[in-house]
């Protein structure tokens, strides 16, 4: 199948190590990876996607389930002629991130957990959700971005990356988005999948991330077989543009050693 989704796709001519693909957050878009997508395609394939409902992707109402948002990014990986790769997830894109996992294991050489958590929601956290995409529908993404914006950037957070963070959440259609809510209220627990990883997995928080806090974070790390934790202080919810340079490189030393890795293994 074609995949219909916006991405953006950037690398050398001749890379060197593995692509690495980035599924950004709710209610984001693919530009939250903008300080990734310039450090690491200068030497690596660098795919960025827009999730369906989400940036330049087509809005699809109703219910999407993570495992859907799994499945288009498989088939835009099958249309770009990707088989393996690392891939990260901040937060909703860590969450599908877990459930690519769990669908598609063979083709991850290693995850990236950022600002995410594994459990299944609770039974307020579904109705919550309901509730957030009902307002979402009939009063548009205003007034939620405005409320909200100092809890996924830190209230410090320098004005460019506030005004971006903004500028992502009030562009994001709000049929993509209660889309998504509703189908994160019905998503699966991946704590014992967690246990099961294969590959190394890199865990990213930042200090003082209200929605995913560090214990969330320390948790996922006791749990993966094989992973490293970085805790990235001065940031929130967002330590990827909040604090792109120690973000880059806790993800550039990950990338390396996955890398070298896979040379060691094809000796």
């Amino acid at each position: 199948m074609t995949s219909f989704l916006a991405y953006e796709d950037k690398g050398p001519e001749v890379p060197h190590g593995l692509p690495l693909v980035l599924v950004h957050g709710h209610p984001f878009d693919r530009t939250m990876w903008a300080p990734q997508t310039e450090a690491f395609s200068a030497a690596r394939r660098v795919i960025a996607p827009d999730l369906r409902g989400y940036g330049a992707s087509p809005v699809v109402p109703g219910t999407t389930p993570l495992a859907r948002f799994a499945q288009d990014i498989a088939e835009l990986l099958d249309e770009l002629e990707v088989e393996s790769f690392v891939l990260a997830g901040l937060s909703m894109g860590g969450q599908i991130v877990m459930d690519c996992y769990r669908q598609f294991p063979e083709r991850i050489r290693g995850l990236v957990l950022a600002d995410t958590f594994p459990a299944a929601e609770t039974a307020e956290g579904r109705r919550a959700r309901g509730d957030m995409a009902g307002r979402l529908l009939r009063e548009g993404m205003r007034g939620y971005a405005d409320e909200v914006l100092e809890k996924m950037v830190a209230p410090y957070a320098a004005p460019e990356v506030k005004a971006h963070v903004h500028r992502m959440m009030t562009a994001t259609p709000p049929e993509g988005a209660a889309a998504a809510l509703r189908g994160r209220a019905e998503r699966p627990d991946y704590r014992e999948l967690l246990t099961r990883v294969g590959v190394p997995a890199l865990v990213v928080v930042g200090a003082d991330d209200a929605f995913t806090p560090v214990p969330d974070a320390e948790a996922m790390h006791a749990a993966l077989p094989d992973s490293t934790l970085h805790v990235i202080e001065g940031a929130a919810h967002m330590p990827n543009l909040e604090r792109p340079k120690e973000f880059n490189e806790a993800l550039g030393a990950f990338l390396a050693r996955v890398d070298r890795g896979l040379v060691r293994s094809d000796q």
